[in-house]
């Protein structure tokens, strides 16, 4: 049975995960499916808790303190191990599942590769709905990107097919491609939220 250990300032309990819940929601308000009270720096939806096959997946959403595993902020999804410490505001939840125990060492992000500025520019506009949206904000389409940096569909797509090359990426379906490449810019620090806060330069 996979459990949660919460630790703060009231001391430490045990959680039990009930994985026919699906999507479980972890917050400061009761109507979470894991109540993180007591804790005014969490907010009232932090993040979303959920089995995927074999592992667990925490979500990181939008919120003010934003959400860490092992001492790392996440954006979007991230694969859990065995004694995995997610913390939201104060507090530390740790994953206790024997059933999905990782190796030995954590693998190392990727380092991002180097981009243009106008790919740099590109990867902005793809993740601004990520990391400026509400949960499960999508990343956005060529069209919108193209509308906001005033060029046609075709360059962002020459400018798309050169990032998936160099980020590695290779699915079938376009908008998986867009998905994961989003993924891939943010988790590896290619994009961040400091990039978002003023709108696009000029060339």
């Amino acid at each position: 049975m996979a459990m949660l250990e919460r630790r703060g300032s009231g001391g430490s309990d045990l959680l039990m995960l009930d994985e026919t819940l699906g999507r479980m929601s972890i917050g400061r308000d009761a109507d979470n499916n894991i109540v993180v009270d007591g804790d005014a720096t969490v907010s009232r939806v932090h993040a979303n808790l959920e089995r995927i096959g074999p592992a667990w997946c925490v979500t990181a959403l939008r919120t003010t303190n934003g959400t860490f595993v092992n001492g790392e902020q996440i954006f979007g999804a991230h694969k859990l191990s065995d004694q995995d410490e997610i913390r939201v505001g104060k507090t530390v939840l740790i994953l206790r599942d024997d059933t999905c125990r990782g190796g030995v060492t954590t693998v190392p992000i990727r380092k991002a590769p180097r981009r243009t500025r106008s790919e740099q520019r590109v990867l902005n506009e793809l993740c601004r709905p990520v990391l400026l949206g509400k949960a499960f904000t999508p990343p956005a389409s060529r069209a919108a990107i193209a509308k906001r940096l005033y060029v046609g569909v075709g360059a962002i797509q020459q400018h798309l097919i050169h990032l998936y090359d160099k980020f590695e990426i290779f699915p079938d379906a376009e908008q998986s491609r867009r998905v994961l490449l989003a993924n891939e810019a943010i988790q590896s620090g290619a994009v961040t939220m400091k990039d978002l806060t003023d709108p696009p330069d000029d060339d």
